[in-house]
């Protein structure tokens, strides 16, 4: 005595996915065993139950199979993968048990249920090797189709910043590089699973193109990939891991695209993060991002692609150029604008319905939204026709207007289908001949079936006799036991009920034969012409692609002229040389957010004459937004979107740092300065002269002397060694002292109305350095305490009449009422004039000199005051 066979059946085929929860097919649900079972009954909130397994009882849960795609989002979402196993042969002609066979596993990076994806974000599958400070790495959305590859030798470091622009959902890497502790640490840090893989001995190119003709794919591998063997070798583990796993060719990725990341502007993680680029700081959300403030895209695709553009600006001068062409037109054409938003408006995600075509999970109501799609192309076409940009003429060019698609789907599947492909109603009459006889004989015998009622009542005189049908029986006569002495001798009975019976008769169950024989072939039928209506259309995968990513841009183009409209953006102008000339600049989120109308401001920096802005002034004045300011204007340019200026001429840039704000990191135990310095000297080792840094309060998590020296000498190698454009906003005022040593720095600060004890922030930027921070007026803002705010005031005035280097002498903090302590103090004269004579001048930097000429300056004006005053004697 055994396993039940079914119940063999299931181990033998969980033994083959042992890290899977297996959904083993049974009737109309998705049934889970044993170990499986009991965690995912727990994972998914659903009854375990059991039944007999041969054995015993065997632990057992399950799901209605038409509604497993949010069950499998749960397990997913817990780092579970998914192993489908499906019944491959018809239950009523199975000899013995149903053959079942896994028929694809699925994983966080290859979903494509529509239910469980967003739409806005691609959900990349990325594989990665790595080779002595060398890496390849490949990325694939199988639900779009996108399939790109790159190579580097610019260190892990860079490999991390890819990863974080991508953040893929799941990671393949190489057995050999599961210790590699800064690459594991990166997926950790995304919230990316990682598969370990082996890698093939031979050549990886050749491997590849053996690899991708086996699938049947025409996939085109660019010339590139032969001379980049890492790159090769990721896309292998690629391909091999979703043959393994998805067990079926997958027509829609039709081509492997090279990139090489230093093509575009690079921005690090840091960068991104606070720059709030695709979502604000402080919820994660889209609203209060920039991304926030340029989506205005009707599609999709069109959601997906300025993700994209916005992840990685460009820096050629002529595809920057092309792109703002195109908006340019669309800002000052109302009709070719409107007219391209209506035409485009009402199409569906063509990428993704692809993608789903592609695997075979396709309905007919997908096709239905292929082909309403496909209908509105030629009124996209139409428009175009009167454009006269480049970038919008070339786009009328590549816009494949699918008629061949439209006019098999319009001549074949009906305009409202079932959700289901197996319940046939799906083909068109006048499709194909067959179905037609088939269909002409299911509604005859159901028009015979509707006239026997009213036959066989007045024949029989039994007025309440009913013609039915069930599954189990077919159809039957019913009659009521009151009538049953009025029951003609050719009725033979099926079944008795309570207060009825049921009956056939010989002609009834020939027409029952031929309605149900017909419907079962015409079922059979239109689902094997659905499928050969939807193998058709997965051939002309790589032109429904290239029409795809044609509407994506336009789309995306279509929200910046809407964006520019609506917020009162200029066309900026790009240059090859290295000056950022802005006027009356605005940030564009804030301003958004902002209810008053937000206070514009100038920039203007033109290396190597001008290199470094720095901006001075009181907490909360608009410092930080306004050096963000610059930085999100320039990444707006080169992605092609007007910007939020009077004018803007822009020298490309070719990658922003933004070191702006701070905080712990606690998965790394790393402080919030050490986080801060970590940044800086990532700006340090790779900005260029053509890159645009800035600065917001470096120095800041240490002693007050110690963050001045930092941020001094991080100010004269960006101007005296990189020389690229920088602003820098700080609250030490020393800095300003910069100007004169240096003509290539210019000093600004935040422009302050003084009203007695009140001051007003005008958040405008004006020449010239502040001598005052007004942070205690902040607190005072903040809601301190009355009694809080007056003590802060009295020290800060000891404080000020007392400067100098606190080691050298004592500083009085005057006591308040309730304190016992009596303040003591050392002589500041002898103070002072023993620092003077201990001063060994040979052993000063100039800056140490500058900070000691300062300090002494300051406290020899303190000590006169207090000598006119009496205070001290000789």
């Amino acid at each position: 005595m055994g396993y039940t066979p079914m119940i063999q059946q299931y181990l033998k085929i969980k033994e083959q996915y042992r890290d899977e929860i297996v959904f083993f097919r049974l009737g109309d649900f998705y049934e889970m065993f044993f170990d499986d079972a009991i965690k995912a009954s727990e994972i998914l909130e659903i009854a375990l139950t059991a039944r007999d397994g041969g054995l015993g009882k065997v632990p057992m849960c399950g799901i209605p199979y038409h509604a497993y795609e949010g069950y499998v989002a749960k397990l997913l979402a817990r780092g579970i993968k998914v192993a489908i196993c499906e019944q491959v042969e018809d239950p009523s002609q199975a000899k013995g048990i149903v053959r079942r066979e896994v028929i694809r596993v699925i994983t966080p990076g290859t979903v494509m249920d529509e239910k469980v994806l967003k739409d806005n974000n691609n959900n990349y599958l990325v594989s990665l090797t790595v080779e002595k400070g060398s890496w390849g790495l490949a990325y694939v959305d199988v639900s779009t189709g996108e399939f790109k590859v790159t190579q580097s030798s610019a260190g892990i470091n860079s490999l991390g910043e890819e990863l974080f622009r991508l953040k893929p959902t799941e990671a393949i890497i190489p057995v050999e590089l599961k210790e590699e502790g800064t690459l594991l640490e990166y997926l950790k840090q995304i919230g990316c699973s990682f598969n370990l893989r082996t890698l093939p001995a031979k050549a990886q190119t050749e491997i590849l193109s053996g690899l991708v003709g086996d699938t049947g794919n025409q996939i085109t591998l660019e010339q590139q990939i032969y001379h980049w063997p890492l790159a090769a070798m990721a896309a292998y583990l690629i391909v091999d891991f979703l043959q393994e796993t998805q067990k079926q060719k997958l027509s829609h990725l039709t081509r492997i695209e090279v990139y090489r990341p230093d093509k575009f502007m690079l921005l690090d993680t840091a960068t991104r993060r606070n720059l709030e680029l695709t979502e604000n700081l402080h919820t994660r959300g889209v609203r209060g991002s920039l991304l926030g403030v340029l989506d205005a895209t009707i599609t999709a695709m069109g959601a997906r692609k300025l993700k994209q553009w916005l992840q990685a600006p460009l820096i050629d001068k002529e595809a920057i150029d092309a792109r703002l062409g195109a908006v340019e037109e669309l800002v000052r054409s109302a009709s070719l604008r409107e007219g391209l938003r209506n035409a485009i408006k009402g199409i569906y995600d063509l990428e993704r319905l692809l993608g789903r075509v592609s695997y075979g999970t396709a309905n007919a109501r997908d096709l239905i939204a292929l082909k309403q799609s496909a209908q509105r192309l030629p009124l996209i076409a139409e428009v175009l026709q009167k454009a006269g940009a480049k970038q919008l003429s070339i786009y009328r060019y590549k816009l494949d207007l699918l008629e061949d698609v439209c006019s098999l789907l319009e001549e074949s599947i009906v305009e409202e289908p079932p959700a289901g492909i197996r319940d046939g109603n799906i083909i068109k009459d006048g499709f194909h001949r067959e179905v037609d006889e088939l269909r002409r004989a299911s509604r005859y015998g159901k028009q015979w079936i509707a006239q026997l009622e009213a036959q066989e009542r007045e024949r029989t005189g039994i007025r309440s006799l009913k013609v039915g049908f069930n599954k189990v029986f077919g159809y039957y006569l019913e009659v009521t036991r009151a009538n049953l002495s009025l029951v003609p001798s050719d009725y033979q009975r099926k079944q008795t009920l309570a207060n009825a019976e049921r009956f056939i008769t010989a002609e009834l169950k020939e027409k029952e034969t031929l309605i149900l024989g017909a419907e079962e072939k015409l079922n059979n039928l239109e689902y094997r012409l659905f499928q050969e209506i939807r193998q058709k259309i997965e051939g002309t995968a790589g032109r429904i692609q290239m029409t795809a990513n044609t509407i994506a841009e336009l789309d995306v183009l279509l929200s910046f002229a809407l964006v520019a409209i609506k917020n009162n953006y200029c066309k900026p102008e790009l240059s090859q040389n290295t000056e950022l000339e802005l006027l009356e600049a605005r940030h564009p989120v804030v301003e958004e957010l902002t209810a008053g109308e937000f206070v514009a401001n100038d920039f203007s920096l033109a290396p190597p004459g001008h290199v470094l802005n720095i901006i001075t002034g009181p907490n909360m004045a608009g410092k930080s937004t306004y050096i963000r300011t610059a930085a999100l204007i320039v990444i707006m340019a080169q992605i092609g979107s007007f910007v939020p200026a009077q004018k803007a001429v822009i020298g490309i840039v070719d990658r922003v740092f933004a070191r702006v704000g701070a905080s712990d990191d606690l998965s790394t135990g790393q402080s919030t300065f050490m986080v801060e310095m970590n940044e800086v000297a990532n700006i340090l080792h790779n900005a260029t002269h053509r890159s645009l840094v800035i600065l917001d309060e470096v120095g800041r998590g240490t002693s007050t002397f110690d963050g001045i020296s930092i941020a001094w000498a991080v100010s004269e190698y960006l101007v005296d060694q990189v020389k690229c454009r920088t602003l820098f906003a700080t609250h030490y005022h020393e800095l300003i002292a910069l100007q004169r040593e240096r003509t290539t720095v210019q000093n600004f600060c935040m422009a302050v109305k003084e009203e007695g004890n009140r001051i007003t922030f005008l958040r405008r930027v004006v020449p010239g350095g502040a001598d005052r921070s007004y942070g205690i007026h902040v607190a005072e803002l903040a809601g301190l305490p009355k009694e809080v705010i007056n003590k802060a005031y009295e020290i800060l005035g000891t404080l000020e009449d007392v400067k100098g280097n606190p080691s050298d002498h004592q500083v009085v903090i005057p006591a308040t009422p309730s304190n016992n302590v009596q303040p003591q103090s050392l002589d500041p004269v002898k103070a002072f004039l023993d620092r003077l004579l201990n001063i060994d001048l040979n052993q000063v930097t100039p800056i140490e000199s500058w900070h000691l000429l300062f300090s002494l300056s300051t406290e020899a004006d303190s000590l006169r005051q207090a000598l006119q005053g009496g205070q001290h004697g000789q």
